[in-house]
């Protein structure tokens, strides 16, 4: 007789996901500050920045007003439009608010798009090292992702040629980040254009771009895949207020795309979530439509704390590092360290690496195995100086122990 057991009473859908690694080693960094040990966490993906005051004043305001009612599922039409706006001016890309839909976080608007377009054996083209969601993103609308990936000689991102070379008759779309998470590569406009004209000759291929980093860049202007004239209808554009605004736990995103697929992602959100809460909706219009000096401030100290963080990284024996050009991570070659031991703890992968180091002297990472990089781990630099350079230096201390 066969037993049931919890596992086999779950879907298949659910059994075949990997739990975020991101989130693992947040937990397990809890977990041993509620110990009493002085954990430092360099493994979340949040600014350390408190929002913005006007921005925490419009969701008093609309608290205040009772602004608390359902909002169409798409967002309020104020908010629609302030993102048109924005993608017009900072992004030359032209929508209306028939074109955007808001959503509960970027993570939300690249799951929706992946829903409405990836039917089952589709093939979803992801650049590698990737965000740890897409994976699982794309194996929950039962697509089948294609990895191609970057190395750290070429800064971590994917060629045209490499691009060219994935495509195939299954292929429905394309999934990066630029900057991305977890490396801070920035694209060029003239990499970009290169993918573009391979996705032009491809006419069945989408390209979903997720630029959630666009603000902290430390090159320059930020260029938009979805501003190329020959593939602009089927560029999704999806980005949010998390990383820019300082607005992670306000939790919105919003996709610029087709009037078409707009509605598409309209329709499926209906039946999952319907709107985005309605005060978050308000702060994030005051953002969008608010002054980019408090984003500017940001990233300049974001820029300050890569290059401490860097400038450690190459004082550590056997880490191989390059310059992250946007977002807030640094992510190493930490190979050299696979296979050493220390008090009967052997380093199989990067994520013993990391959970050494967690455990070792309480400083989180997450290990690069999750973002499809198994030889790096992630440091995010979202912490004071102080805590970056204390972190550091237990890092070095612990990696010293292996032999």
């Amino acid at each position: 007789m066969t037993t049931m057991t919890e596992t086999n009473l779950l879907s298949a859908r659910l059994n075949a996901l990997s739990e975020s690694e991101t989130l693992a080693m947040t937990k397990k960094a809890r977990e041993l500050a509620l110990q009493g040990h002085k954990v430092i966490s360099l493994s979340v993906g949040e600014p350390d920045f408190q929002t913005p005051q006007h921005i925490k004043d419009a969701a008093k305001k609309a608290i205040d007003d009772g602004f608390s009612f359902y909002t169409p599922v798409p967002g309020t039409l104020e908010l629609r439009q302030g993102i048109a706006a924005k993608l017009k001016r900072d992004n030359n890309l032209d929508f209306g608010p028939e074109n955007i839909v808001v959503s509960t976080g970027a993570k939300q608007s690249i799951a929706n798009v992946l829903l409405c377009l990836v039917d089952p054996g589709d093939e979803v083209i992801i650049f590698a090292p990737y965000w740890v969601s897409y994976i699982e993103m794309v194996k929950l609308a039962e697509g089948t992702p294609v990895i191609v990936n970057g190395t750290i000689e070429n800064d971590f991102k994917v060629t045209a040629a490499q691009v060219q070379k994935a495509i195939t008759p299954r292929t429905k779309a394309i999934l990066f980040s630029s900057p991305c998470n977890p490396t801070g590569s920035v694209f060029s406009e003239k990499e970009l254009r290169e993918i573009a004209e391979v996705v032009a000759k491809n006419e069945r291929v989408f390209v979903i771009a997720d630029e959630i980093y666009e603000y902290i860049n430390y090159e320059g202007k930020h260029f938009s895949i979805g501003s190329v004239p020959a593939i602009k209808d089927r560029v999704i554009t999806v980005n949010g207020f998390s990383k820019g605004y300082a607005m992670t736990g306000w939790r919105v995103g919003y996709i610029g795309a087709a009037k078409w697929i707009a509605a598409a992602c309209d329709k499926i959100q209906g039946q999952v979530t319907s709107g985005t809460c309605s005060i978050a909706q308000k702060a994030a219009y005051a953002g969008i439509t608010g002054d980019l000096g408090f984003a500017k401030e940001m990233t300049a100290a974001y820029l300050r704390r890569r290059n401490l963080v860097i400038d450690l990284l190459k004082q550590i024996p056997g880490v191989k590092v390059n310059v992250p050009q946007g977002a807030f991570y640094a992510f190493p070659d930490i190979s050299s360290y696979i296979g050493k031991s220390h008090n009967g703890t052997t380093i199989k992968s990067a994520g013993d690496l990391a959970m050494f180091i967690l455990n070792d002297v309480h400083v989180s990472s997450v290990g690069g195995d999750a973002f499809g990089a198994p030889n790096n781990i992630r440091i995010s630099f979202a912490a004071s100086d102080e805590n970056l350079k204390e972190a550091l230096r237990r890092i070095k201390e612990c990696l010293a122990k292996l032999k």
